[in-house]
């Protein structure tokens, strides 16, 4: 095991002090003890270093700037006005209560001036907000407020709909149950019609409601 020194890492207006790999791996290891279980043992002796490799990719998105991401826009549309919908966005985070996973899809869509992005860095969004320590709530905002803020389009609609292990598998323990959380801007908020298109677009109709807001 190769050791590493502490970095830095911002979070929000603070600077946070990264702890090294070998103490990471020593706090995993304290961790198996206390669920009753010897870190020691045959199957478990690279179970830590396993673990904060996993670490590394589940909160990978602490370390990725999303306004960078967005910076890069095309103008030559042709005149394209209409609305942009990647639906169906693989979604995994995990549970900042709990630490458990949060998995499901997103819908994004907006509506640009004059200028679009790749297709691919709306799924990147996605991938870089849910890659951290999360509520859905904030992550849906994470998303729509990123988009609206670097690209200025005319609208902005995301849709999350994710299970919730915390919920599924301790505590009340309810198996099949979807969360559903929006964030309407701009057009998709002022104007019912194209809110409902969007919902159409992404055959929201389970949650017909969203469309009468």
């Amino acid at each position: 095991m190769t050791a590493q020194t502490p970095s830095l890492r911002k979070s929000g207006s603070a600077s946070l002090v990264k702890p090294s790999r070998a103490e990471a791996e020593a706090a995993i290891r304290t961790l198996i003890r206390w669920a009753g279980d010897d870190p020691d043992r045959e199957g478990l002796k690279g179970t830590p270093e396993r673990v904060a490799k996993a670490y590394e990719e589940f909160f990978a998105g602490y370390d990725a700037d999303p306004v960078e991401i967005l910076r890069r826009t095309f103008e030559e549309t042709e005149g394209y006005d209409e609305m942009v919908v990647l639906r169906d966005i693989r979604l995994e985070s995990h549970c900042e209560h709990h630490m458990v996973p949060i998995l499901g899809k997103a819908h994004v869509a907006y509506l640009p001036d004059r200028r679009v992005v790749g297709i691919s860095k709306l799924a990147r969004i996605v991938e870089i907000y849910s890659r951290r320590l999360q509520i859905q709530e904030k992550l849906t905002s994470q998303i729509a407020n990123s988009l609206n803020d670097v690209l200025h389009p005319k609208g902005v609609a995301v849709v999350i709909e994710a299970a919730h292990m915390c919920m599924t598998t301790r505590g009340v323990r309810k198996a099949g149950v979807t969360m559903v959380t929006s964030r309407m801007l701009g057009a998709f908020r002022d104007d019912p019609t194209t809110r409902r298109e969007f919902l159409a677009m992404i055959g929201n109709t389970a949650h017909g409601s969203l469309s009468n807001m």
